[in-house]
């Protein structure tokens, strides 16, 4: 008996459809994928780049109204790598049209969208790319604290640092206009980081933020920084801008506990700091582990062990997780429910930037 086949549309053409697009391509080279991936129609607003980027990937063909797309019969799953501010309405659509629904971060442009999304999918599987999850150092560390090899957790501190905003005469993007993006870096960029802390060390209580523009005339933040009170006790600073001279893409975190200590910075992303301080004090102090197996996360899909991995293989293992999944009838996480947690936590920074106080973050 041949494999079910499912028929993707693709909604974006920008940075993240080639990351979604490779990952189609390339996920059943890596992993047994239970399906026949069939690229079905890639959307987007710029017919010329468009028929370009749909020859490049093996797009069978190209539309321009995803309205459309969404409802088609011939399309089983629908990827939605649009600006933020069409994320609920695509989403929403293809549920309710019964549609797989695959979505980018963040989920949506407040809770009260992103509640709205997880309501109308309640029927249909759901994937929301916080592909972070999937580097295997990450996974790795998730692990390591599961075994309890932290003890309690004191400290969460994350950062998510690059420069490119800084730079004059920018060509025209959606993530610097509000109304496309809904706001900056916290959204694109913070959600990361509360997605990690979120999957690594629990709920967060509460928040109290601040935020600051400083592009003449932009309006929407550069930069955003909070702390932030853990259920389990420990106590978290958090750190997004676009304005940190020298650093590209510095996506870190630094966790301390009563039993040793974790670190990762995705600039070096197949090694993960670890420190066991149940070990003599002659030999405590952190050590690199090069995560690339053997017995490490994903080791078995990529390549020998050190052979190091990079940035697509998140969102190829993500996809892969997911369809396997999808297969076994299972729940993938993260899912919308997980992106609507993250979108309550980044509502609640919002508010506590606006008013100065702290700010509890709902359950749900």
């Amino acid at each position: 008996m041949g494999k079910r086949k499912l028929r993707v549309a693709l909604l974006g053409q920008g940075f993240m459809g080639r990351a979604h697009s490779n990952a189609f391509c390339q996920v059943k080279h890596f992993f047994d994928v239970p399906f026949d991936l069939e690229l079905r129609v890639l959307c987007g607003r710029d017919r010329e780049r468009l028929e370009q980027m749909a020859a490049t990937w093996g797009w069978a063909e190209t539309a321009t109204d995803w309205r459309e797309v969404v409802t088609r019969p011939d399309v089983d799953v629908v990827d939605i790598a649009l600006p933020n501010a069409l994320h609920a309405e695509a989403a929403i659509a293809a549920a309710r049209a019964g549609k797989i629904v695959l979505c980018e971060k963040p989920l949506a442009l407040n809770a009260t969208q992103s509640a709205e999304m997880v309501e109308a999918a309640r029927n249909v599987p759901t994937m929301v790319w916080f592909n972070y999850r999937r580097v295997p150092a990450v996974a790795f560390a998730r692990r390591l604290i599961e075994e309890g090899r932290l003890g309690e957790i004191y400290h969460y501190r994350a950062v998510y640092l690059q420069e490119w905003a800084r730079r004059p005469n920018l060509p025209d993007t959606w993530k610097l206009k509000r109304a496309e993006a809904g706001s900056g870096v916290v959204a694109d960029l913070a959600s990361h980081l509360i997605d990690l802390a979120l999957w690594l060390n629990g709920p967060i209580r509460e928040v109290t933020a601040m935020t600051r523009t400083f592009a003449p005339g932009r309006d929407l933040e550069d930069a955003g920084l909070f702390l932030a009170r853990f259920e389990n006790g420990s106590v978290g600073s958090f750190e997004a801008t676009r304005f940190a001279t020298g650093y590209r893409n510095r996506n870190a975190f630094e966790i301390h506990g009563s039993r040793g200590m974790l670190a990762f910075n995705l600039e070096d992303m197949n090694r993960l700091r670890f420190m066991d301080a149940s070990e003599p004090d002659s030999l405590q102090g952190p050590r690199d582990l090069l995560v690339t197996g053997p017995g490490h996360p994903y080791s078995e899909n990529f390549w020998k062990p050190g052979h190091i991995v990079g940035y697509e293989h998140t969102f190829i293992a993500a996809l892969g997780d997911f369809l396997q999944a999808l297969a076994r009838g299972e729940r993938f996480r993260p899912d919308f429910e997980d992106g609507h947690r993250v979108q309550l936590v980044l509502d609640a920074v919002e508010r506590s930037a606006a008013s100065g106080v702290w700010v509890s973050v709902p359950p749900r």
